[in-house]
This record gives C-alpha cells, sequence and structure tokens, in this order.
C-alpha cells in the first residue's frame, strides 16, 4: 500500500511539474504558425467573421 501511494504522489507532483514547464514553453497559435505566407492577425476573428 505505501509503494501505491508513493506512486501516485509522484504522479502528481511530475504531472504539475510537466504541466508548469509547459505553460512556459508552449506559444500561441497565432505566433506559432506566422509565415511570411500566411499571417494571423487578430486571433478573435475566424474566416468567416467575428466569432
Amino acid at each position: 500500500m505505501k509503494s501505491f501511494v508513493a506512486a501516485l504522489a509522484f504522479a502528481v507532483v511530475a504531472a504539475v511539474g510537466v504541466a508548469m514547464v509547459l505553460n512556459t514553453i508552449q506559444q500561441s497559435s497565432s505566433v506559432t504558425f506566422t509565415t511570411s505566407g500566411a499571417r494571423v492577425g487578430d486571433p478573435g476573428h475566424n474566416l468567416i467573421g467575428p466569432s
């Protein structure tokens, strides 16, 4: 039972740590997918108009 609780605690700590790291590394799609051929001006609007 102790090993199960330890594994559960480790899984929770690992998940929180990875979530924090990903929050600092990830960029929004309006920044990531901008190239000279395709620009995303305002991420709040889609191709058919304001959402």
